[in-house]
Parts: C-alpha cells; structure tokens; sequence
C-alpha cells in the first residue's frame, strides 16, 4: 500500500499525526508545504491525502485541485483552524474526502484516515474493474456459451444471425463477432431496419444516385458501401419490408448490388450479420419472411438469453453500470446494498440488459444516499407482485438460514418449522376469528392436530374461543 501524506507547515500537527500513523502501523510522509507535496506528486501518488487549507505559498485547495484533476481516485481530508462555512464548501466543491477542523481528537481523525484508505482501495479496484471490464459481461453459463462462439467465430466470415430479447445486447454481440474477425480493422455499419421509414431504407441500404427520385441531388453510399470489407450489423431484420427481402437475398446470392437509380453492379464484400426479437421461422409460416432470406441468414445462430435466464449475473451487471454512469457524470458511483441486489436479482428485468443499464442511471441521478437500498428503487421495482412476493420470503428465509448457520446454530431445521408453523396458525386464526374448525381446513389440517399443534406453540393465549 502506497503511503498516507500528511502536509501541514505546523510542525506540532505533523508530530501528532506521524505518532499517530507509526502507532497504527500505517506508511506516512510528511510535507510542510502544500509546494513540497505538488513536486513529490510529478514523481510519486499516495494513498490518501491529510492537508491543511491554509498554508504559506500554495494552498491546501490548490493542492486538491491538482489531485482530484490527475489522480480523482485519491480521497484528501482537509483540515484547517479557521473552521467557517467557506472553507468547508470550498474543500467539498473541490472533492475533499471529508472536512477536519482544528483542533481534532487524534483517535477521530486515524478513523478518519483509515476510512479514507478503504475509499481508496475500493475507487482503485473500481477504476482498474472499468478499465479492463470487456466489451459483454456475464458469468452465467448461457452467457459462456455465446463467449465461446465468439471465440470460435473469430476467424470467420461467416453469416451469422442473432436472436434475443429487445434489449438483450444483440449488437455488442455483433461489434464482438467483428472485432475479433479478420475484417476488425475494417468498418462496423450498424442499422437498425425497423427505425427507418420502408421509402428510405433501400437508399439507406444501397445508397442512390443523383437524380433517381426527388430530392436526390447528388450521389450516396449506402450502408452495404460504407462498410466495405468490414461488417454490416442489420438489426431488427424481421421488421424488413418484403421488397427489400427480395434485394437482400440477391447481394447474399450474388454478392453485388445496384445502387438506387444505378445501373452499374457495385460487388458487396461485405460480411452480414443479422439480429431479430422476433420469432423467424414462425414469421416465414406467416408469409411475412421470405424463407430462402432466412436460410441465407441462419448459418450460424447465436440465441441472447434474457436477464431472467442469467440472474446469476444482474449484481456483476449493475455494478458495471454503476461505475460508468457515475464516470460519464463526473460523480462518484452508489452502490447496490446486499438486500438492493437480492431484491433486484428476484426481478424478471423485461426490458434486460438495456432496463438494468437504464436503472442503474436513474439510481445514480435519483438515489439519495451513496448505499442503495431496496426502497430506492424505483416504485415499479419496489412493487410486489404475487410472484415477487414469494421471491421476497424465500430469499428472506435464505437470509436467516446464512444468518443461523453463520453463528454456528444447531437445530436449525426444528426452530424454523416451529415459526413457520407458528406464523401459519396465528395468521390463520386471525383470519378466521379465532375458529379452529375453519382455520384447520383452510390449512389443511383436522381440528385434533390443529389443536395439538396450538398447545405445542403455546399459542393457546392467542387462540380465541374454539369454534
């Protein structure tokens, strides 16, 4: 662990603190001028920075700024005696750790300081879980799977035809399959066929030449053009309107194309990959896809399973999330607390992987503490449906056997059935109003057991008059 640096032109509070951090077995160097420290940082970075503000020459705020400007993962604890109200938004605006007015109990600021270091570790791990994350994350073994396609694909040309839920993560499949194919140095052109309007997408595809309708003053590339010698990603292919199913087939089979209005065949070395939510096979049935496209399409078929089928990896997922929305808006990342991951892991996410990536946005914006916790969620997530109902007590039940065989408990299984017994009969009675006979049915139970079993509990307080 890199050392604390503790800057302070009063030589008493340095003498404090370097007792303090030997004491604690914690590596310190020690400035007497914020100066000093502003030259040991072209060569050198700490770990967490203990200031004063107000020193001779540079100031503990020039010094913050030039961290939180090279190294934002570093936490500055500023300290001053003049313990007023501008100095103290002055140290926050400018991302101090945390405020340490003069005079300070030592005990305090080493909890301080460690904290600081915790902060610190924790922002590294995330930077370096950022920096090296890849380009799909997912621990789940239906997610293995399509790596390992990708992996298999990588030297290939081949077609290949993607299928998977709105918001699955059909494209960052796609953008994989090309950067690891042989055609990586070359253009990835993505398009999405059902955003565009059926009169402009055989221009988008095929471009046109000036002239050929109205409007068309000069010449176009299309999409197929632009991506030459790469990778064309047509996403949503089952939207395409049957015209354009007809001139697609035609590039596959033949491998050129016509611009609109042109007449010259332009040759298409282009490798195709296709994506759709929709069910293909059934949309040939239908007479809405032409089926030789389809064969065309289908040489290779990855299926993107949705986030209900790889639960396994929503906290890997919203962690990653977490860290780039708070990147993107220059603040610092929340955090999902256990119960906000078991919560949010026990959801079906329709909208998948994009839902999560959108939530986790929304919580940064939203979220009013740094800890996350389930009543942050939004209320459509915080809601209880019959089904996430049974998911909350279950996990809840889950909860206390980790918690029971963490302290070492024995007997575990017997005191658990007696307390769900028990809730069972107690609710059932009180629904009942105290009517044995109807609390026994509705549970399942005869009248004799039922009362035995109130005996056994001691619940025969609670029990009214039997019915």
């Amino acid at each position: 662990m890199k050392p604390v640096w503790v800057i302070d032109d009063d030589k008493s509070i340095r003498w404090v603190f370097e007792k303090a951090l030997t004491r604690e077995n914690i590596e310190f160097k020690s400035f007497a001028s914020a100066q000093d420290a502003l030259t040991a940082l072209n060569s050198a970075v700490p770990q967490v920075v203990v200031s004063d503000i107000r020193m001779p020459g540079a100031s503990g705020l020039d010094l913050l700024q030039r961290i939180k400007a090279e190294h934002p993962e570093v936490p500055v604890i500023v300290m001053t005696a003049y313990s007023d109200l501008e100095s103290a938004v002055a140290a926050f605006q400018g991302g101090a750790f945390e405020y340490l007015p003069k005079p300070f109990d030592v005990n305090h600021a080493v909890e301080l300081i460690r904290r600081a270091i915790d902060e610190s570790v924790r922002q590294t791990e995330s930077a370096e879980e950022t920096t090296t994350a890849p380009e799909i994350l997912g621990q789940a073994p239906s997610m293995q799977e399509v790596f390992r396609a990708i992996g298999r694909l990588s030297q290939s040309h081949a077609t290949v035809l993607i299928t998977g839920e709105s918001g699955s993560g059909k494209e960052l499949v796609a953008r994989a399959l090309h950067r690891h194919s042989p055609r990586s140095t070359k253009p990835f052109i993505a398009i999405n066929t059902a955003a565009i309007p059926k009169d402009l997408l055989e221009s988008e595809l095929f471009g046109h030449e000036r002239g050929s309708f109205t409007g068309a003053q000069a010449m176009r590339r299309g999409r197929f053009e632009q991506a030459d010698a790469g990778t064309l990603f047509l996403d949503e292919i089952g939207d395409m309107p049957a015209e354009l199913q007809t001139r697609l087939l035609r590039v596959l089979s033949d491998g050129q194309f016509y611009r609109v209005g042109g007449h010259q065949p332009i040759k298409a070395n282009v490798r195709v990959i296709a994506a759709t939510h929709q069910d293909l096979e059934q949309r040939v049935k239908q007479g809405l896809f032409r089926e030789d496209l389809y064969h065309r399409l289908n040489v290779i078929r990855l299926r993107l399973p949705p986030m209900r089928e790889r639960r396994e990896d929503i906290p890997l997922l919203a962690r990653f999330f977490l860290l780039k929305s708070a990147r993107d808006l220059g603040v610092e990342p929340k955090r999902l607390s256990e119960a906000a991951l078991r919560h949010l892991s026990a959801q079906d996410l329709p909208g998948n992987v994009r839902q999560l990536e959108n939530l986790c946005h929304w919580l940064t914006v939203m979220a009013p503490g740094m800890n996350v916790e389930v009543n942050d969620l939004p209320p459509e997530l915080r809601g209880e449906t019959a089904a996430s109902a049974e998911q909350n007590w279950l996990l809840a039940l889950e909860r206390e056997v980790e918690q029971s065989l963490g302290r070492g408990e024995h007997g575990i299984i017997d005191q658990l059935s007696r307390d769900f017994e028990r809730t069972l009969i107690t609710k059932a009675l009180q629904h009942t109003g105290g009517r044995r006979i109807e609390a026994a049915t509705l549970l399942g139970l005869g009248r004799n057991t039922l009362t035995r079993k109130i005996q056994e509990l001691g619940l025969e307080e609670k029990s009214a008059a039997a019915g």
